[in-house]
């Protein structure tokens, strides 16, 4: 991992200095770059559950940052700017934060320790009242030693619990400002820490709903309850749902390139607005936003994510009957679907965010009665009876709309009636609300990536109680291997721990996984370092050194 961030360093340094050179030799740039996302805005917050499968990690990495970042691999790259981590022991797994001496919120306050307690607690499983995405990692931290308004902290993971991609935790848009729930709930300087270091239930209770609603984005919300950490800040929420962000004259590094980005969320207007030049930047899933006309002004590239397109079964409905998912998923022509999209049939669950040597353990364990439509075994799976379920995504999006009329059409002969239930608001919270039975979506349920990059993190979205794990899939076995993977390097012990797991997940099926969500990245060719990014912070990893040349 330290040679992977000395050579993302290398890299990241090259790419800032060549824009540097670019806009010093000529032409001017512009005050203003406009970027498209996938999904919609709906928090500041991008680890609760809605916020983490939002459009929201796109926005935000480069507005809260964390000691790591992800890179234009996926990869974890270490954020000097904020502070350094320090590995200090072994078994167990020990580390010592130092935040930057400099380092401080836009509303002057100072960047703490107390931010690192709020994200573990929250994250962490410990407080159930959270409304965390993924506990992944922090629920391997036994504490978190902090003095409340201090600059370090040390972080010891439990016996036999080194969490092997620690590089993940406590980085970008993962750290949220605990002195804004101080001064919302009235505990006063340092009072969120030592409530969650106490233990304190109704204070933590009254900390974690604080957490879970506070960073709302709606149209005309108070920014100053949205401090930065970066180099941007949020100035606005647009009536169209934009956020604005405006260089952080409290940020303390290099200053942005361009003072002023406004993120728009994808809508069904993205030919028009790629027709008359609106956007500078697009990042959406491939297929999306249909067929798009490319004008000889832009520049696009596809590239695979890290994210799983897959069906989603909900935990109540009719598709909580294992039988009747068996017959959903026997009646889906993956094949169909994968060939479609362009892209091979994804068949992992486990090892997700990773295409190497052991991807195929997941490949066996009864994948293959799951490739081609099978109309007379969906049937025979239930039994005669009809099945009538809801299939929601986030709309618009051309590809998953054509992805469940497939299903539907495929499935009508076994007697499965598939209602297309897409809307504009549709995500985690309509398949937990039992708005819908089935959603189609990436890794979270997200309507980008969705990933960590990290597939120990990713699949914690099939571990009991984590918030993201949106079947409601209960298993000691599989909680098992997906602990186990969280700590394993060896490949060896990984790919055997893969192929158990897939033969209890091919059985039960809590989810179906379709094809590797594919990116579209579409770039005004008179911009400047974009790259793209296949984890769920996509192209905006490093948007503070974009330029657009006029």
């Amino acid at each position: 991992m330290r040679a992977r961030l000395r050579r993302s360093a290398v890299l990241v340094a090259a790419c800032a200095l060549l824009a540097a050179l670019v806009a010093a030799c000529g032409g001017g740039t512009a005050d203003s770059i406009d970027y498209a996302v996938d999904g919609t805005l709906v928090s500041y917050n991008t680890n609760t559950v809605a916020g983490a499968a939002s459009g929201g990690p796109q926005a935000f990495a480069r507005v809260l940052t964390g000691f790591n970042y992800h890179g234009p691999d996926g990869q974890v790259v270490g954020d000097r700017d904020f502070g350094s981590i320090a590995v200090v022991g072994r078994n167990p797994l020990v580390l010592d934060y130092q935040i930057d001496d400099a380092a401080v919120y836009s509303d002057g306050k100072p960047i703490t320790c107390d931010d690192m307690v709020l994200a573990w607690a929250a994250q962490s499983g410990r407080f159930p009242a959270f409304d965390a995405a993924n506990r992944a990692g922090y629920i391997d931290v036994a504490a978190v030693d902090c003095a409340p308004g201090q600059k370090k902290a040390r972080v010891t993971f439990a016996q036999d619990r080194a969490f092997v991609d620690y590089g993940q935790l406590f980085a970008a848009t993962s750290m949220m400002p605990s002195h804004v729930l101080a001064d919302e709930l009235g505990l006063g300087d340092g009072g969120v820490t030592t409530a969650l270091q106490a233990g304190d239930g109704p204070t933590v209770d009254r900390i974690a709903q604080a957490w879970n609603q506070t960073w709302t984005l709606t149209p005309g919300v108070d920014v100053r309850k949205f401090p930065s950490s970066g180099p941007y800040r949020l100035d606005e929420v647009t009536d169209q749902g934009a956020v604005v962000l405006v260089a952080n004259d409290k940020w303390w590094g290099a200053k942005p390139v361009t003072p002023r980005i406004t993120v728009w969320p994808r809508g069904a207007d993205i030919q028009d607005r790629v027709n008359e030049g609106f956007y500078d930047v697009v990042d959406v899933a491939a297929g999306s936003s249909g067929t798009l006309t490319i004008p000889d002004d832009y520049a696009r590239t596809d590239a695979a994510s890290a994210g799983i397109e897959q069906v989603i079964f909900g935990a109540q409905g009719p598709l909580a009957d294992p039988a009747a998912r068996r017959a959903l998923a026997l009646c889906t022509p993956r094949d169909v679907i994968a060939r479609n999209a362009e892209v091979p049939i994804a068949n992992s669950r486990l090892n997700a965010a990773a295409e190497d040597s052991i991807t195929a353990a997941e490949n066996g364990g009864g994948a293959e009665q799951f490739v081609a439509a099978n109309p007379d075994a969906a049937r025979g799976a239930l039994g005669g009876r009809p099945l009538a379920v809801r299939i929601g995504y986030q709309s618009p999006n051309a590809r998953l709309a054509a992805v469940v009329g497939t299903i539907a059409k495929s499935c009508a002969p076994a007697g499965i009636t598939v209602t297309d239930a897409a809307g504009d608001a549709v995500g985690p919270d309509a398949l937990r609300d039992n708005q819908i039975d089935a959603l189609v979506a990436s890794t979270g349920g997200a309507t980008g990536s969705g990933s960590t990059g990290s597939s120990a993190m990713d699949a914690y979205d099939l571990h009991s109680g984590n918030g993201n794990n949106l079947s409601g899939y209960v298993n000691e076995q599989v909680d098992g291997i997906i602990g186990a993977l969280a700590v394993t390097a060896d490949p060896k012990e990984s790919a055997r721990l893969l192929a158990e797991g897939s033969r209890v997940l091919w059985d039960q099926i809590p989810t179906l996984p379709l094809y590797r969500q594919q990116r579209m990245l579409l770039v005004s060719t008179k911009m400047d370092a974009v790259n793209g990014n296949p984890t769920r912070w996509g192209a905006g990893w490093n948007m503070d050194r974009w330029a657009l040349h006029t």
